[in-house]
């Protein structure tokens, strides 16, 4: 049995702890509310952009834009969305396990795969996965900026563009709620006019006048779109990381507090113990004499 020295080294030690999770818990919840409005902040454009995008596909213009040229898949390119921390519960880890299965499917259909990490925690699953990173863009703060994003995207979308890859999808968290973020793995390329026509409500009969051209105007159009889709994406990624951080915070507390119960508890027992013992010796050296 330990001493009392050691279990009350062992309850300072839980306690310090404890001091530290819960000032992680109360950061997180700051940092989550902020996230969050920065997150739903960012839905008016995307829903627009979107909107316009939908129209533009039902619009059959005389022009077919390049990313929404559907070809055979023979490569395929995926950003990966992750955090750029740890201590977040199992938010990567059920991305990183969507994405182990994507890439075993493709791998049984001899599909080729280069990959985008967007967070130091993707970047460093796919390094130790020996994928072939293709562009990447980790430290981002706790506020998504575009100008960050824009460059590893960019690479991705002129593969694209320029036929080194078919088909490019987008792994990253979905905010639902505080308690629950869902991942998800979603094709982001070639964008197709059937989904881009689900969000024009029914609505036909859309027509446009391009000005210069109808080819400059809609590349230009739906590449802001898909930049959207992406800034989204690590926005929801972002809150997601947070609230996941705060409830994981807010667990490792209460088991702390849990522990440092037990360990007091014990550190009685034994102190009890000790002195039940010591008043044994003193009444058997008492009738000894």
């Amino acid at each position: 049995m330990a001493s009392t020295k050691e279990i009350r080294s062992k309850i300072k030690s839980v306690q310090n702890t404890r001091k530290i999770t819960k000032a992680m818990e109360m950061v997180a919840a700051s940092k989550m509310r902020r996230a969050q409005e920065r997150m739903r902040a960012a839905r008016p454009y995307s829903e627009k952009i979107r909107i316009i995008a939908s129209h533009l596909a039902n619009a059959n213009p005389e022009y077919r834009p390049v990313y929404m040229a559907e070809r055979e898949v023979k490569a395929a390119g995926v950003i990966v969305v992750s955090t750029d921390k740890g201590l977040c519960g199992g938010l990567n880890t059920n991305v990183f396990r969507v994405l182990t299965n994507q890439i075993r499917e493709f791998k049984e259909k001899n599909i080729s795969t280069q990959f985008t990490a967007i967070g130091s925690k993707g970047f460093q699953f796919l390094n130790r996965a020996k994928a072939k990173i293709l562009s990447q863009s980790v430290h981002l703060g706790d506020t998504p900026h575009m100008d960050i994003l824009i460059g590893a995207i960019t690479a991705q979308l002129e593969a694209f563009e320029r036929g080194e890859v078919d088909a490019v999808y987008l792994a990253y968290t979905r905010f639902v709620n505080t308690m629950k973020q869902e991942p998800v793995l979603e094709k982001l390329l070639p964008l197709s006019g059937d989904e881009l026509a689900q969000d024009a409500n029914g609505k036909a009969g859309w027509d446009y006048i391009y000005e210069p051209d109808a080819e400059s105007i809609l590349n230009g159009l739906l590449k802001r779109y898909i930049e959207a889709l992406i800034y989204q994406a690590v926005a929801e990624n972002m809150a997601s990381e947070q609230s996941a951080r705060m409830v994981a915070m807010k667990a490792a507390s209460d088991n702390a507090k849990n522990v440092i119960g037990e360990l007091q508890l014990t550190y009685n027992k034994t102190r009890q113990a000790a002195i039940t013992k010591e008043l044994s010796e003193i009444v058997g050296g008492a009738a000894a004499v």
